[in-house]
Parts: structure tokens; C-alpha cells; sequence
């Protein structure tokens, strides 16, 4: 008898969209080129080199543009049935900060942990935070409404790495970008812009609320 074929799927050979892989090139390049200017001087001053930098980040940026022509072939449905070990494993890696002999701090600050190679776990939370939202919303469309739902439920998953970010980390930025965009995630979703600005709003009175000036507190 034949033997059966194994089938390929179909996402595999989907389009290539070729505006959106231009413009990550434009993008990318332009980021190295920033480097380069940004690094050179002390680059020549510690390495002797002013292309040490910018040669490293080069070549990460190669091993990058791979990994993601192949990850492109990937059905991103695979990463859903996964999407809760994903985020388990997205806010366990922040703590490993922590691991003496893997946690590793520069300038004052644990935001790196060393495995062979030296990087910062909040890139890797990143990923998949964006994978866990993803699957989250589209799990629960139906049910993506009003404040509990499609603003505080969500918010008390992202509040776990967030603390952990600000608090073991001190990694402000890191923060800031993962809230901005799982909010324009969740804003596309269908939550209401009045959710963001009543909280914003009373994060801030909260915070005015703290300033005391001359023994009064300022309102």
C-alpha cells in the first residue's frame, strides 16, 4: 500500500505580505543605524573598535529577520491551546531574576538573567503576554463587555508581571509598554475608552492626593 502523505498546512503556504516584511526591514535597518551613531564613540573608547556595537546588534538583527521567516510559517493557532502555559511561563521567567547565579544586575538594577546567553526576561513576557491577551479575548468575545469583563478581569492578569516588573525589577519602561499595548488590544476588542480615562483620572487624583505642601495636602 502507499504510504500516506503527511500533510502540511495550509498557513504554511499563505501569502507572503511583503508590505508589512518591508517595512520591519526599514525599521530595523534604521534602528541599526541609530546604534551605530549612539555607540561609536564609546564603542572605539572600551573595545577600540567603533563597530563593536553596532557589528553585535547586527548580527542579532540577522539571527531576528530568521527566526521570524520561519515563525511566520507557524499557525499562530498553535500558540492558543497553549495561551495559559504561555502566560504561566511569561511571569514565572521575570522571577528568575532572582535565581542567584542566573540573575544577573547591571547599573543597580536585576533585569537580566544569564542561560548560556545574557537577556533580559521582559522581552520574552512580552511575546507572551500578547499571545495570552490574544487567545483571552478571543475566547471570550462574547462575554467582552462591560467594565468587570472587559476592563478589571483583564487588568488582574496583567497585574502580576506589572508588580513584578516595578517592584523586583525596576524596570519602569519595560512596564509602560506592555500596559500600552495590551490596552490598544483591549481597546480594539471592544472595551470602552471611558474605562481607561476614569481610571486614569482616578490614579491621578489618588496621586494628588499624596503631594502635601506646607503640611496640606494639595488637591
Amino acid at each position: 500500500m502507499p504510504k500516506k502523505e503527511k500533510k502540511v498546512s495550509k498557513f504554511a503556504n499563505n501569502p507572503f505580505d511583503f508590505t508589512l516584511c518591508i517595512t520591519v526591514l526599514i525599521l530595523l535597518s534604521l534602528g541599526i543605524v541609530m546604534v551605530l551613531s549612539a555607540s561609536s564613540p564609546s564603542a572605539l573608547a572600551i573595545e577600540g573598535n567603533s563597530y563593536a556595537y553596532v557589528t553585535r546588534q547586527a548580527g542579532c538583527a540577522v539571527i531576528g529577520i530568521i527566526a521570524m521567516f520561519v515563525i511566520s510559517k507557524i499557525d499562530y493557532r498553535f500558540y492558543k491551546k497553549y495561551y495559559k502555559l504561555i502566560y504561566f511561563v511569561g511571569v514565572v521567567i521575570l522571577l528568575m531574576v532572582l535565581i542567584p547565579g542566573i540573575g544577573v544586575k547591571v547599573n543597580g538594577a536585576k533585569r537580566w538573567i544569564k542561560l548560556g546567553i545574557q537577556f533580559q526576561p521582559s522581552e520574552i513576557t512580552k511575546i507572551a503576554l500578547i499571545i495570552f491577551f490574544a487567545a483571552y479575548i478571543s475566547n471570550n468575545k462574547e462575554k467582552f463587555k462591560g467594565i468587570w469583563n472587559s476592563f478589571l478581569k483583564p487588568f488582574l492578569f496583567l497585574a502580576p508581571p506589572i508588580l513584578i516588573l516595578v517592584l523586583v525589577q525596576d524596570h519602569l519602561s519595560a512596564s509602560v509598554v506592555i500596559i500600552a499595548v495590551v490596552s490598544v488590544m483591549m481597546l480594539v476588542a471592544g472595551t470602552k475608552l471611558v474605562y481607561f480615562l476614569t481610571a486614569g483620572l482616578i490614579g491621578r487624583c489618588g496621586r494628588s492626593c499624596r503631594i502635601k505642601y506646607n503640611g496640606k495636602t494639595n488637591w
